[in-house]
């Protein structure tokens, strides 16, 4: 059995972190070294995730010690504007270290590999600074990629996820009272997955997220104005040739609901609809934005970024 490789997480104790412990624990070929968490420190990672057997605790390490611990690849999993000190400590005192950042803040910056495999595959492998696209984006760009030569003006995107995406620290996107038999608008204007997805298509996109009461889970729902006419039969043609060969990407004819992206490790895509003028194509995008979203996304670049088969360890 070869050695294997050994990865740092910081953020650990977040549903996000949650999920990478458990699924680091399944792969054949990672180990995690450590798991920082300033507010679980000393107690057992399995209190979170019982897949882990190797009976560690979460660590309340800093930028330094967290830098110096040895580690093949270091996972960011801190809220926005929680990376910086990681990264600066990293490229101090090991600058060949893996670096794969599921936060906001590099993914605007291009000399990070941007981490969405499907459409961006080439610039992963080996790569040592990965920004890990939103769950959001993710979602919005697969929905949109093969399209984008033919936008006649900026698409329209309605986006639904479950509460887990407002992350653990107590707001209302994720006050169960408050969320209870409702549906809750936010960021309504410029949100940074909004401005993520222009930036990474080169075309602008509008978008409108909103908060539900489940747990998991992530729809969007694109209405997408044509340079030409296309028939449903045209648009599902172009979605087939282009993710054909993506083993997380699943089509299919009916309109995808929420609840289909919830567990699910990629994205299904479906709904295909064009106006009665030709000129209006509606596309729909499902995913869990624990998983394609962030953690399964995350584990693809690790992959991609040591020079594994990009699907070990996702597809048991």
């Amino acid at each position: 059995m070869s050695t294997p490789f050994l990865v740092g997480l910081v953020g650990a104790r977040g549903h996000t972190g949650r999920e990478l412990i458990r699924l680091i624990a399944e792969h054949p070929e990672l180990m995690l070294a450590y798991a920082v968490s300033r507010e679980f420190a000393g107690r057992p990672e399995a209190e979170i995730a019982p897949e882990d057997k190797d009976e560690c605790v979460f660590e309340a390490l800093g930028p330094e010690e967290a830098a110096k611990r040895r580690a093949d690849v270091v996972i960011l999993a801190a809220p926005d504007g929680a990376a910086a000190p990681y990264v600066e400590a990293l490229e101090a005192l090991a600058p060949q270290r893996i670096i794969v950042d599921l936060s906001a803040d590099y993914r605007f910056d291009d000399n990070w590999a941007y981490g969405l495999p499907e459409l961006n595959r080439k610039k992963l492998r080996g790569a040592t600074r990965i920004a890990n696209p939103g769950c959001y984006a993710t979602a919005i760009q697969l929905a949109l990629a093969p399209l984008v030569s033919r936008f006649d003006g900026a698409p329209s995107l309605f986006g639904v996820s479950g509460y887990s995406g407002a992350g653990t620290t107590p707001s209302p996107r994720n006050d169960l009272e408050r969320l209870k038999d409702n549906l809750m608008p936010y960021g309504v204007t410029g949100h940074k997955h909004e401005r993520e997805a222009s930036y990474h298509l080169g075309k602008p996109v509008h978008f409108t997220p909103h908060v539900h009461p489940a747990f998991s889970g992530l729809i969007v729902t694109a209405h997408i104005p044509l340079t030409e006419k296309m028939d449903t039969g045209d648009l599902m043609q172009l979605f087939e040739e282009n993710y054909a060969k993506e083993p997380l990407i699943a089509l299919r004819n009916e309109p995808p609901e929420l609840k289909d992206g919830t567990g699910r490790k990629g994205v299904l895509i479906g709904g295909f609809a064009v106006s009665e003028n030709g000129r209006n194509a509606v596309v729909i995008a499902a995913e869990d934005n624990l998983l394609k979203g962030a953690a399964v996304q995350a584990i693809q670049n690790v992959n991609l970024a040591l020079g594994l088969s990009e699907m070990k360890g996702l597809t048991n």
